[in-house]
Parts: structure tokens; C-alpha cells; sequence
């Protein structure tokens, strides 16, 4: 299918700077831009207009962007814009340390929202009016249709909904990408909707293309750019803990009838916990394994180089340099083996569930019941944002949430009385680990979660204290089924903000019971 409007004059004829391609976009607009960790992303246009909102702020001038991208991007982005006071609303998930300080000081709003809702809600119109898309792209065809470049997140649907449209060509970007991409086209708005013919982790159910009405297309922009490329931190003790016992549950599971020998698709968070499970992985027992998720990174190249993976899909590549230059030196290689997909595919609830998805996601702290906060910090700053866990964790075959036992040196306990912010409720959670231990609560009551949980998962340090807590929630007044403490249940959090350390003092427990 090729893109509406373009003829062999329409490129040359809307090439400009990234400065006069920034000054295209108006104040107070949504503007939706390409990026999912770290990957794909704009890298010339907002920092041309992040220099435009400078000196238009020196004048005396208020100017501020919505800002919606696929997921986090990079500083050159996420970053400048937010140094210029420039955003005054990001949504749907952060990593930016400017960003962040400026949400969590009330400086910036923030809306959260599950990766795979982004593209209907904005199809819905409940977003607003998406005004300006900045697109990074690997290429342009003769025909007007676009190569993405290593990630596809929403760009799909800003491309479609922009009322005007700001492409960056990437020379940087390995051609070798062409052909890896799958873009599906037949996603539709209730009552429309049908069923979508995804079957298998490696089916190609689109096209490799992204289509554009270049009559909406006001500037191209050229650049030659890398992406953010950071390595990873090597796997410390307590990762290669976790990992051994996700590593060890899983064989338990095959060896049950529970699972098939070469186990169901994966689904991995980015991070060094992530990264350590699946090294475990590679070097584990199982072959010929499948991956359905949203960011691919160093640990699942590796498992693609061995042979242990067959088969990934995910909608962003996210390497460090070392994984980057084994990728881009192999990419005839990788090719056949990567499928790049919208993040509404990616992620989307339908294909979760039909494939059967074993979901692994870092998390910040759980509960003795099961719930589990991946977002905040003390229940009112956040981090990041929940990304595309909610996406999985409700709707996998296994849901496993990971962390060390404690934060801060010891300090902070990550398995609490009450989470002080809930993400993801304990009916959506079937595994909680750390490096101590693996609780499965599947099947369980809560009073039985909460004994496991205390048991296998929290630190020796704050145990006593957790079963201490329990013990006299479940003798009070209140009711069995799920026993708190009211005036106790989130104590653990206020002792951190007044002394620095959830560790109780020898004179606490006895001003407690007081």
C-alpha cells in the first residue's frame, strides 16, 4: 500500500533544519513523539525546541507542550524539554531524573497510564485533540511509506491521528531493520472491533511499514544520531538469587505438567534483575523457547545468539554498546528472529492471555497479602511508572513480581504491612520474589499469603517484625479474613520518613503497644 500524497519532488521539498522544523510547533499542543526506552526516538527536533522555549521564556513568554511518547525516552528529549520548563504534561511512563523531580515537586502533571491503552484512549478522544507527531524514522521508500527505526511504540497511531507530522530520517539507524518490523492495520473501535489473528509469538499478522498521508507530513528532518545506549550493571548476589529461584520454580512447573518443556513465551522488565533471569535462562535446562514482550535488551540477545531463544517479539530494541554492535555485526542473523510490533500489540491484553505469557516485572515493595507498588516511593513520589507490568501481570499464565528483600543498605523493607500505593492488587499476583526465597500464592487465602509471603520472601531482619505484625492484626477486634492494623498498617513507611530506617528502635514496639 503505498502512503497518500507523495511524489519523487515531496521529500527534497520539506527537508529542513530541526530549527525550522521546531518552530512548527505551537504553543499549548499535545504532541506525541517517538521513543520507547530509550530506542527510537527524536534526537534533533526537541532539542531545537527545547532551545526555542528558552529564549522565548527569557522574552517573557509562556510556552509549554503536552508531551506523549511510547514509553521513556532519553535526555535528549525527555530531558531538555523538561530543563526548558517546557512540558506541562507527560504521559504515559518516565525515567527522566528532570522529569521526575519536576512531576514529584508539582512542576509538571503526570498521567500513568498502562502502555497498552495508550493508542485506543487516544483513538477514543479521551486524551484530547493530538496535535503535532515528531516521528523517528530509518528510512523513506520511493512509494512515501516509512522504515521504522528500532522502535514502533505508538507511532503508528500519532502518524494516523497528528494533525501535522515532523519525520526524522535516522542514517545512523542499521538498514538492516527494514523487514523486522510488523505493523498491524486491522485494529478497530468498538463496536468494530474483532478478534485479532495473532496465534503464535513469530507471526507476522501486518506489514513491515508505517503508512503516512504526507499531506500532513510540514517538515523532514535529517539526522544521523545514536540512540541512548547504557550498559548494564553485571548481575550482583541477590539478582542471581532471584534468578536461581524463578530458574528452579519454572523446572518445578514442567516437571508438574504445568508447563511444556520448552516453556511459554517470556515476558521480561528491563533492569539487572531482568537481565540476571534471563542469563539463568540461557544457561538454564530449557530449549527452543519463545519471547512475547515489550523491550528487548542484552539478556534476550544472548539467549538469541545461543540458540536457546528461537523467536522474539517485542516492540523496542533496548541494547547496551557491547549488545548494540553484536546486533547491528549479526543484524542478517537477528533479523529472522526479531518481530518489532506497536506497543497495542505488544502489549495488548488479547494476545497476553491467548499466548500464554510468563510474565517476570520488578517491582518496589509488596505486601504480606500480595499487592504489589511498582511506581512510588513512600507512597507519593513517584519513579517511573508502571509501564507495560499491569499490561502482563493480570493477564499471564504466570505473574511473577521481583525485588531484593530490602532497599536503601537495609534500611527499607521491600515486604511491607500495607504497600503505600497499590499497582497491582493481589488478584493479579501469583508470585513474589527476592533473593530470600519464592512465595507462590496461587490458590491461597489471604491470611496464607500473608504467612508465605513473611516466610519465604522477607528479610531476616524485618521478619520478626512482620510476623509480629500479623499475628496481633489477626487477634484485634477487626475481622480474619484479611487482618490489619489500622493505626500500624503503613507505620513502617512513616518511621522511614522521620528516621530514615523502617528498623524499629528498642523503646518502638513497646510505645506501640502502649
Amino acid at each position: 500500500m503505498q502512503s497518500l500524497h507523495f511524489d519523487a519532488d515531496t521529500l527534497s521539498s520539506k527537508t529542513m533544519s530541526a530549527e525550522a522544523a521546531a518552530a512548527l510547533i505551537p504553543a499549548g499542543t499535545h504532541v506525541g513523539m517517538s521513543g520507547f526506552t530509550g530506542a527510537g526516538y527524536p534526537k534533533l527536533v526537541p532539542q531545537a525546541l527545547a532551545d526555542r522555549i528558552k529564549k522565548l521564556h527569557a522574552a517573557g513568554e509562556d510556552f509549554r507542550i503536552g508531551l506523549w511518547t511510547g514509553a521513556s525516552t532519553a535526555s535528549e528529549l525527555d530531558g531538555v524539554l523538561a530543563e526548558a520548563d517546557g512540558i506541562s504534561m507527560r504521559l504515559p511512563y518516565q525515567s527522566d531524573p528532570t522529569v521526575r523531580k519536576q512531576i514529584n515537586a508539582g512542576q509538571m502533571q503526570y498521567t500513568d497510564i498502562h502502555l497498552s491503552h495508550v493508542a485506543q484512549l487516544a483513538w477514543f478522544g479521551f486524551l484530547g485533540k493530538l496535535d503535532v507527531a515528531v516521528v523517528e524514522v530509518a528510512g523513506v521508500l520511493p512509494d512515501g511509506r516509512l522504515i521504522p527505526s528500532t522502535s514502533i511504540g505508538n507511532n503508528k497511531t500519532w502518524l494516523q491521528l497528528a494533525d501535522k507530522i515532523i519525520l526524522e530520517v535516522n542514517s545512523l539507524q542499521n538498514p538492516g531493520l527494514e523487514g523486522m518490523h510488523d505493523i498491524y492495520y486491522g485494529t478497530r473501535i468498538p463496536p468494530q472491533r474483532q478478534p485479532i489473528p495473532l496465534l503464535h509469538a513469530g507471526d507476522r499478522i501486518g506489514q513491515p511499514y508505517l503508512e503516512v498521508d504526507w499531506s500532513k507530513v510540514v517538515a523532514v528532518v535529517k539526522t544521523h544520531q545514536p540512540d541512548r545506549n547504557s550498559a548494564f550493571a553485571a548481575p550482583d548476589e541477590n539478582s542471581q538469587r532471584i534468578a536461581n529461584h524463578i530458574i528452579e520454580f519454572l523446572s518445578q512447573e514442567v516437571a508438574l505438567g504445568h508447563l511444556p518443556k520448552e516453556l511459554l513465551p517470556l515476558q521480561s522488565g528491563v533492569g539487572n534483575i531482568a537481565n540476571a533471569v534471563l542469563s539463568g535462562l540461557n544457561a538454564g535446562p530449557f530449549e527452543n523457547m519463545t519471547s512475547y514482550t515489550e523491550v528487548l535488551q542484552d539478556g534476550m540477545l544472548e539467549m538469541l545468539k545461543s540458540g536457546k531463544l528461537s523467536m522474539a517479539s517485542a516492540t523496542a530494541l533496548s541494547f547496551s554498546p557491547d549488545a548494540l554492535k553484536e546486533f547491528n555485526d549479526n543484524i542478517d542473523f537477528y533479523s529472522k528472529r526479531i518481530v518489532l510490533r506497536p506497543q497495542e500489540m505488544s502489549n495488548h491484553p488479547e494476545l497476553v492471555r491467548r499466548l500464554g505469557v510468563i510474565a517476570m516485572n520488578a517491582m518496589i515493595e509488596a505486601d504480606i497479602y500480595g499487592n504489589v507498588n511498582s511506581t512510588h516511593i513512600m507512597g507519593t513520589s513517584v519513579m517511573n511508572g508502571i509501564g507495560g507490568s499491569g499490561d502482563f501481570a493480570r493477564n499471564a499464565y504466570l505473574s511473577f513480581f521481583m525485588t531484593p528483600s530490602t532497599a536503601k543498605d537495609g534500611s527499607i523493607s521491600c515486604i511491607v504491612p500495607m504497600v503505600s500505593h497499590v499497582d497491582h492488587t493481589e488478584h493479579d499476583v501469583e508470585i513474589i520474589v527476592t533473593e530470600q526465597g519464592l512465595a507462590d500464592l496461587r490458590g491461597l487465602s489471604p491470611t496464607q499469603r500473608a504467612r508465605l509471603v513473611i516466610e519465604k520472601c522477607a528479610h531476616p531482619d524485618f521478619r520478626p517484625a512482620l510476623r509480629d505484625y500479623f499475628e496481633r492484626a489477626l487477634a484485634s477486634k477487626g475481622g480474619k479474613h484479611t487482618p490489619h492494623l489500622l493505626t500500624e498498617a503503613l507505620s513502617w513507611h512513616s518511621r522511614f520518613v522521620e528516621t530514615g530506617s523502617m528498623l524499629e528502635t528498642q523503646d518502638q514496639p513497646e510505645a506501640r503497644r502502649a
